[in-house]
């Protein structure tokens, strides 16, 4: 599918390695979680607010504590984007995000540029593989100012709610819950080909995104001479620029 910047009216991004440094989540978010769980667990393994977020758990890990935290650190270890993980890890990062110690690093084109797309009678989403409680931290305890830009985006997307972002029928969903929005006016935006392959199958404009410390485009892609490097060239491209 052909780039055509004149039609897009939604901006669908990913997190990691799009909008944020791809080290943020495995050197900050993770370790950070990892590190509050025991005391965490130590507080509140019995208390009705952790139930839902035990209870997700499979056995027997969500019978007994020192196998629910083996199983965590191992989910952890291994990369595995588990829901019921992905809720847990939101609940531990919202002490840190609320009391400062965790501020989401953005790229300096993001948050002005989000601002200007919206301005602009544009829509923001994210789709990411974190919970959407954790999305909406991440994006309410930025480094930008106002810290918060939860008020820019519309709505927002996770593998609970849509589905794996490999597949293009989690796609297909998310255009699903906004049916006046045609497939080819949404772009997405992600630094992962397969991601922008699935979006682009589903019928979606998708352009892969290089950032600093991303992993490099494959040799001869076909995607390289469109893909983003910063937020503000793309406004550019969008009509929208400020």
């Amino acid at each position: 599918m052909t780039f055509t910047p004149e039609s897009t009216r939604v901006i669908l991004l990913d997190i990691e390695g799009t909008v944020c440094p791809i080290s943020f989540v495995k050197d900050v978010l993770f370790p950070y979680a990892l590190q509050a769980l025991p005391a965490a667990l130590d507080k509140n393994w019995d208390s009705p607010e952790f139930a839902p977020y035990r209870n997700a758990f499979p056995e027997p890990a969500a019978s007994s504590r020192s196998d629910f935290e083996a199983h965590v650190v191992d989910l952890v270890n291994r990369d595995v984007k588990a829901p019921y993980l992905k809720a847990l890890q939101g609940h531990l990062w919202q002490r840190g995000y609320e009391s400062g110690q965790i501020k989401a690093p953005l790229f300096p084109d993001v948050a002005p540029t989000m601002a200007t797309w919206v301005t602009a009678g544009m829509k923001v989403m994210i789709y990411s593989s974190g919970s959407v409680p954790a999305q909406k931290l991440f994006f309410g305890h930025t480094d930008a100012s106002p810290s918060s830009l939860v008020p820019l985006i519309s709505d927002w997307f996770d593998t609970v709610n849509a589905g794996p972002k490999t597949e293009s029928r989690s796609y297909a969903t998310i255009m699903s819950h906004h049916p006046t929005v045609k497939p080819h006016e949404w772009l997405f935006l992600s630094d992962n080909l397969a991601e922008v392959s699935a979006a682009r199958e589903a019928g979606m404009q998708s352009l892969p995104v290089i950032r600093p410390g991303n992993p490099p485009l494959p040799e001869n892609n076909s995607l390289a001479t469109d893909a983003v490097r910063d937020f503000r060239d793309l406004a550019a491209r969008l009509d929208v620029s400020s």
